[in-house]
């Protein structure tokens, strides 16, 4: 048993697929199959099921499982160690983002973080599933570490940094009955259609739990999955939005009302799994981003 044996198990059992896994650890299929078929071999036991359409982990591989991921946790650990005393840290930080992060100037952190460690590569991985999709991934040891935007509560095994927030405001087209005013009561919002981006974007939670919290009911008639595409629809008249601050700016041809009576705080936070302590390499990238926000 060695460790490239034991990467490519838990590569294929945290993607659920040979495909994925042989992507992520950079080689051909072929080598991930021979690598665990030798593996087990070696332990005598079938590790994984085969036959489904997602490759699940036998109850022998159930086993192994959390065992082989400490014994490349501590191999990390030991190749972080030499690489800060020989004068620098490695490695690869996988790192989850939103489709708009705009509270934060994601490439000057990036620019700052590759300053200080140029030995690490960081691979980006926008959602185009929203927030929960990048929890699946965290979830799934397919990111390391992601900004997501989380309303409510935290979702089990992941631990979040809340960052900061912006407050969502409607918007309405000129013309609309609402556009002679300055606020409006989410109770006045009830039968209007909404633009809003598709479940498990975390503007969409923001807004679906104010109207449940205030028993008004709303419904969305066009979904969207760039938030700054939204003035736009509105501009055209398919609607209302509700849009955090900053993607409003000085948006021309509409009208930008505060709600009152409702929680319509669209937080950013930076996650990451919990249960597996983060490498030398993410929790410098988790450093530089509390630098960021503390400044």
């Amino acid at each position: 048993m060695d460790l490239r044996q034991l990467e490519y198990f838990v590569a294929v059992a945290e993607e659920g697929s040979f495909t994925r896994a042989a992507v992520r650890v950079h080689v051909v299929q072929s080598a991930v199959s021979a690598a665990i078929k030798t593996l087990e071999r070696e332990l005598g036991a079938v590790l994984l099921d085969r036959n489904s359409k997602r490759v699940l982990l036998t109850d022998a591989g159930e086993a192994l499982l959390p065992k082989a991921q400490a014994v490349l946790d501590a191999a990390t650990e030991a190749r972080d160690a030499v690489a800060q005393v020989q004068g620098g840290l490695t490695g690869t930080v996988r790192l989850g983002t939103l489709t708009s992060v705009n509270l934060i100037n994601l490439p000057a952190l990036l620019g700052e973080f590759h300053r200080r460690h140029p030995g690490v590569l960081v691979r980006t991985n926008a959602s185009t599933t929203g927030s929960l999709g990048l929890v699946e991934q965290l979830l799934d040891h397919r990111l390391d570490l992601s900004f997501v935007s989380l309303p409510g509560d935290v979702p089990a095994g992941i631990v979040l940094d809340e960052l900061s927030h912006s407050v969502m405001d409607l918007v309405v087209p000129l013309d609309h009955p609402l556009a002679g005013r300055d606020e409006v009561s989410i109770g006045d919002l009830a039968g209007l259609d909404f633009i809003d981006s598709p479940l498990g974007y975390g503007n969409r939670a923001v807004a679906d739990r104010a109207f449940a919290a205030g028993a008004v009911p709303r419904r969305v008639t066009v979904e969207m999955s760039d938030i700054y595409t939204g003035v736009d629809f509105v501009r055209h008249g398919l609607g209302v939005v509700l849009l955090p601050d900053y993607v409003i700016g000085a948006a021309a041809g509409v009208k930008t009302l505060t709600v009152t009576g409702a929680d319509l705080r669209w937080p950013l936070g930076l996650a990451w799994p919990a249960g597996r302590r983060p490498s030398a390499a993410t929790r410098a990238l988790i450093a530089v981003v509390h630098e960021f926000f503390t400044r």
